[in-house]
């Protein structure tokens, strides 16, 4: 493979690259540099910012090293999505969030006691370590991509091979798969147990709501839970990545994330940027393996008076549907959960009014909803403009229709999840 480095500035790549470098500094670390070349990988640096430049050529990227150190708060939030498109190519990412000055130089995942840190979530890794985790995410890669070395003849055992040892073999194979598919549909059951059974009902609001795991079990969750007489909170998180590792950590984020804390005969409600900021920290204080992290959107709805306070973390804006008007994202800003232990998270309230509606939607629902240009912004889809104005329950009927019934490539599938809420 041709070297693909840049030093002295980022450059696209333009042929296959094995190591891609995002930082917003102006090179790499020297020992990760020293590390790619000796092990004859072709690299390039690019900025955090450009990272749109490469969005369509991930087919041409090995494996990604992100360097999140001294990310502004945009920075931040961009990387939910980075890591995602990323995921959905099956390309592997190594996240990597500050250096700990300490005489042993290494890397890490979280900054401990102990040198180069991605996501303060494991201990620091060495430089052999980081080896270890780009071989792994470049092997993935290749064998996903197709990217692999033509193999050696048979020799002539293997050609000898009886065909009943054959089939033997391919039944032995055929019932594996079977049991894993099995435990898989099972896992995804119990996945399902953890949503709610019912959603709440009240006088004022009606709730709806679409589960669509892409595979038998779903990086997204959500729930719908009444906290007193006036209050009812709602959200939907999505674990970055897919299939079990994803759908593990929406069961610890469904226990993690809590909204009402009752000590003796009082309880209090937690804000959404409380319930926010905790559940980051009940993340990273885990220790998470790999790079397990998380978007959310939380909204807390006071039934008597309609006012909506919500807090994000990297995830989606809601989209506020008034009768008669335009829908529109209600903004805030929130960083990406699991990866930065002191980040701050803010709230905004709205005030709701007869015949609002409100929707929440993972990033696997962008298609139906809606696209962002960088030069016109968020546009509607044209099959959204025509459900808008419906009942919320029959909305997200249109909608579940919709997400079924489209025709997509298998490769870009991902979970789809919504929630909506209608003031009556």
């Amino acid at each position: 493979m041709g070297k693909a480095e840049s030093e002295n500035g980022a450059k696209v790549p333009r042929t296959f690259t094995d190591v891609l470098y995002l930082t917003n500094k102006d090179h790499m670390p020297s020992e990760v540099r020293r590390l790619l070349k000796q092990k004859k990988l072709s690299f390039a640096t690019l900025g955090v910012d450009q990272y749109p430049l490469i969005r369509d050529q991930a087919d041409l990227i090995g494996t990604v090293v992100i360097d999140a150190e001294d990310l502004d708060t945009l920075q931040q939030q961009k990387l939910a999505g980075i890591i995602e498109s990323l995921e959905m190519r099956s390309v592997g990412v190594t996240l990597l969030t500050g250096r700990v000055e300490l005489p042993v130089k290494s890397f890490s995942l979280a900054p401990t006691q102990s040198s180069f840190s991605a996501a303060k979530k494991v201990e620091s890794i060495s430089i052999d370590d980081l080896w270890v985790r780009i071989s792994v995410n470049l092997a993935y890669r290749r064998r996903s991509s197709g990217i692999a070395a033509k193999p050696a003849a048979p020799s002539n055992q293997v050609r000898n091979t009886s065909k009943n040892q054959l089939a033997k073999q391919l039944q032995m194979a055929g019932t594996l798969v079977e049991n894993l598919a099995e435990q898989l549909r099972l896992a995804g059951l119990v996945q399902r147990d953890f949503l709610p059974a019912q959603l709440p009902r009240c006088s004022e609001a009606r709730w709806a709501a679409v589960f669509l795991p892409a595979e038998w079990v779903s990086g997204d969750i959500y729930d719908v839970v009444r906290l007193d007489e006036q209050h009812v909170g709602f959200y939907i998180a999505d674990a970055v990545g897919h299939g079990m590792p994803a759908a593990l950590l929406t069961i610890f984020v469904k226990q993690a994330l809590v909204m009402r804390e009752t000590r003796e005969n009082n309880y209090r409600i937690f804000s959404p940027a409380e319930a926010m900021r905790n559940l980051n920290i009940r993340m990273c204080d885990q220790k998470l393996s790999g790079y397990q992290f998380a978007t959310c959107c939380y909204c807390l709805l006071n039934t008597k008076t309609l006012q909506l306070t919500f807090a994000r973390a990297g995830h989606p804006y809601p989209i506020l549907i008034k009768p008669g008007e335009q829908p529109v994202h209600i903004e805030v800003r929130g960083s990406l959960l699991g990866v930065f232990q002191q980040a701050e998270y803010v709230q905004h309230t709205v005030q709701l009014e007869r015949g609002d509606k409100l929707m929440l939607y993972s990033d696997g629902a962008d298609s139906l909803i809606g696209n962002f240009d960088d030069q016109t912004g968020f546009s509607l889809t044209d099959d959204f403009c025509e459900i808008k104005d419906l009942p919320i329950t029959e909305m997200m009927e249109r909608l579940n229709g919709l997400a079924q019934n489209r025709k997509v490539d298998p490769a870009q599938i991902d979970d789809i999840t919504m929630v909506g809420l209608e003031v009556l």
